[in-house]
């Protein structure tokens, strides 16, 4: 009888507990930052009726640029962001001090090489200009897309996750690399006749990825990511974060919204 009461107190002792946790997080209202387009939808559509299930309030700020995420994100004006990759987080780590990290992965469109002047690699002129996205992390991913490519060869000792200029040998189209914000680089397709558009960009403006004429081949420095302020990674918060991209309803969303968007192959 002893055993049976014992067992009864530890259940209800159990689902007090629950009850309790539910309660705290019941209406408590969490902040999500991302950026225009696939990564605002992935959060609204696949992410955010998990969160709500688990009793948040959830608030989805979309953004337009690279920058205000992180910096809404250190302010505390965001709970968490999901527009970066590893590369860029760490790139800003430590250019500006901060330490933000990642949860996890989601899948990601990649980044492509697109004209609306040449239908192949090889039609490409001597000469021609290209334009690519300006920031660190997306100018080593454009180089080494054009080094997959064929159309530079980089230094075999160069560090693929910092690569500049000089770290090209071999530029055998003679390529003019013309810098310009990620906004721009859909319209360059046409105003350029060749452009290096990060892969949200592209489907926000309406192009295909099998449309382009080079895809990236993803690595996981380069797959986006869910993130939060270091302080907070450990909370129940990012534990929950997680569980919502682990969950049925977010692979349902992806299998049915993003084709095309993968996980790292490496």
């Amino acid at each position: 009888m002893r055993n049976i009461v014992l067992f009864l107190v530890s259940c209800l002792v159990v689902i007090g507990l629950s009850l309790f946790l539910l309660n705290e997080k019941e209406g408590e209202i969490i902040t999500i930052g991302a950026t225009s387009g696939p990564y605002t939808d992935m959060v609204n559509n696949g992410m955010k009726p998990e969160l709500e299930n688990m009793g948040y309030t959830v608030e989805v700020v979309e953004y337009s640029d690279y920058i205000q995420p992180n910096n809404a994100l250190i302010n505390g004006h965001l709970d968490a962001n999901v527009y970066q990759n590893k590369w860029f987080m760490d790139n800003f780590n430590d250019s500006e001090n901060e330490n933000l990290v990642s949860l996890i992965e989601v899948p990601t469109a990649p980044m492509a090489l697109y004209s609306n002047k040449y239908n192949s690699l090889d039609e490409i002129e001597q000469g021609s200009e290209i334009a690519l996205p300006p920031d660190p992390a997306n100018v080593s991913r454009s180089f080494k897309v054009l080094d997959d490519a064929g159309l530079i060869t980089l230094k075999e000792d160069a560090d693929l996750f910092r690569l500049t200029e000089s770290d090209i040998i071999e530029n055998k189209k003679d390529l003019k690399f013309i810098f310009q914000d990620a906004g721009q680089l859909p319209r360059s397709v046409d105003q350029i006749g060749l452009s290096m558009v990060p892969g949200s960009y592209a489907i926000v403006s309406g192009l295909d990825l099998n449309d382009s004429i080079q895809l990236e081949k993803m690595h996981n420095q380069i797959t986006t990511l869910v993130v939060v302020d270091e302080e907070n990674k450990d909370s129940q918060l990012a534990k929950d974060l997680i569980k919502s991209v682990e969950s049925e309803n977010f692979k349902e969303v992806i299998e049915e919204d993003f084709d095309g968007f993968v996980l790292s192959e490496e």
